[in-house]
């Protein structure tokens, strides 16, 4: 009897609209942890290198800079290589530089080995938004949205508790470590079950658009998150955003002149596109802002503990995760316009009633603050994202999830830097150390004012594109899923 020739182990078969979420979700909570759980190492890295917690500002400056200088490559890397290449290259090389963080023996290592994050980090972000956008339709995103933006919500508000407890009871390199045993598992599980692209052939590198840009963006970033502390008007800060301007100036000039721009400029042109983007720009400062305020406020000016402060701005995440079931389902029937003017002028308001907060609130009040802020934030993130691509060809998404990456990050520098002036303009001898009461409310009235103008003017966003894209792919899910369920079989 002939013997059947023996069968390879063959792993299962996985769709790719369970495995890319789950890898997407592993990423942005590495990114996101990391990028909160690192201030609260401060103190003890600056006793065992004994120094100043001033003086290890480049540890926090190096990786938002770098960050800010990755971007613009990501997109042709990811039309170059694929995006499960790149996206495990990054996620690799971001993993290295954590473990590099945790052994390094001095301050230079340690600067080195975050912009080595930094610069990994700016290539996960956009390369996991635009594995996320290329496998779902825009209803489908919607409903996906609603349960990746739970990692998001918890992220940043478990990272200060969960730094506190590892600086305390082992040491302040575990806020490095910790990244270790959520990302190998998450780098094996992409290179086992990751549908693989080859990429293309977007066109020759533009290298002086990426070193315009990411001079251009640095140098921003750099006298963004500079100007709170050494002053908006020291030399070096100006000089950083005197030279970021010229730079992004000369960047804008010349991609629009390339014929394969490293830097797409030219989806602006499209309405949606830009309305959504500037949104999320100026929308962010109010948002982000109230979130790094909230703690300063309890811990400064009521002389709370650190995990008092995060029991009491973590009831946000679960206001954001009840209204994003809500907003998922009406957004194919009311649009994102209402949805997140509505949500803005929410935000508007809940900043008011914080800034009526002294040091005698109870901290259930604060609670319950939080809590309703959360709910109002929780209309702003999916729709903005989702509509911003509405509109956009497939053969863009790269391009356009790595601008909206761009404004993202740029809009999350400026919440602190904005919420950091307003302290020290509210403080009558200047310095931000120990700010009155007063000073934080006026910086809460100073973002209520921002949330309520840029609510105003996202009434004037037209959405019609985005519900009629909505619409469609509700109207007739069972091709596009049909047609995927095929794909992932030929990809597996």
């Amino acid at each position: 009897m002939p013997r059947r020739p023996s069968v390879p182990f063959a792993l299962p078969s996985l769709s790719q609209r369970l495995v890319v979420p789950v890898v997407c979700v592993s990423v942005t909570f590495i990114a996101i942890v990391d990028g909160a759980i690192t201030t609260v190492a401060l103190p003890s890295i600056a006793r065992q290198f004994h120094l100043t917690t001033a003086a290890l500002d480049g540890v926090v400056v190096a990786y938002p800079v770098c960050l800010a200088m990755a971007i613009p490559a990501s997109a042709w890397l990811v039309e170059r290589f694929g995006g499960k290449r790149v996206l495990l290259a990054a996620l690799a090389g971001f993993l290295g530089s954590s473990l590099l963080c945790g052994a390094a023996a001095g301050l230079g290592q340690l600067v080195a080995y975050r912009a080595v994050q930094g610069l990994s980090a700016g290539v996960l972000f956009p390369a996991s938004a635009a594995l996320l956008f290329g496998t779902f339709t825009p209803a489908e995103q919607v409903r996906v949205s609603r349960y990746m933006i739970i990692p998001q919500q918890i992220a940043p508000a478990a990272a200060p508790v969960l730094g506190g407890l590892l600086v305390d009871h082992l040491s302040w390199r575990w806020v490095f470590y910790v990244n270790l045993p959520v990302g190998l598992p998450a780098v094996l599980f992409g290179a086992l079950f990751l549908a693989g692209d080859r990429g293309g052939r977007p066109g020759r590198f533009d290298l002086p658009g990426l070193l315009l840009s990411a001079g251009a963006l640095g140098t921003v970033m750099f006298g963004v998150c500079e100007g709170p502390n050494r002053g908006w008007s020291s030399p070096a800060v100006v000089v950083c955003l005197v030279l970021g301007a010229v730079l992004l100036a000369a960047a804008v000039a010349v991609e629009l002149r390339t014929a394969h721009p490293l830097l797409r400029l030219r989806l602006f042109t499209d309405r949606l596109f830009r309305d959504t983007n500037l949104i999320n720009l100026v929308g962010l400062i109010p948002i982000m802002g109230a979130l790094y305020l909230g703690p300063l406020f309890l811990q400064q000016a009521q002389g709370r503990t650190a995990l008092e402060s995060g029991l009491t701005t973590f009831p946000e995440a679960f206001g954001v995760l009840l209204t994003v079931q809500i907003t998922g389902a009406l957004y194919a029937r009311v649009g994102p316009r209402l949805i997140v003017g509505l949500g803005l002028a929410g935000v508007s308001a809940t900043l008011v009633l914080l800034a009526g907060c002294d040091a005698g609130t109870g901290l259930w009040t604060v609670r319950g603050y939080m809590f309703l802020f959360g709910a109002a934030i929780g209309c702003f993130f999916i729709p903005t994202t989702v509509a911003s691509l509405a509109t956009i060809d497939r053969a863009d998404l790269a391009q356009a999830t790595m601008l909206n990456t761009v404004v993202r990050q740029t809009g999350g520098a400026l919440a602190p830097a904005a919420v950091t002036t307003a302290l020290v303009l509210g403080t009558p001898s200047g310095a931000a150390a120990a700010p009155p009461v007063a000073a934080y409310q006026h910086a809460f009235l100073a973002l209520a004012a921002i949330a309520a103008a840029t609510a105003v003017f996202t009434f004037t966003m037209p959405d019609g594109p985005a519900r009629a894209a909505a619409r469609a792919a509700a109207a007739a899910p069972g091709r596009p899923a049909l047609l995927r369920r095929r794909r992932d079989r030929v990809d597996a």
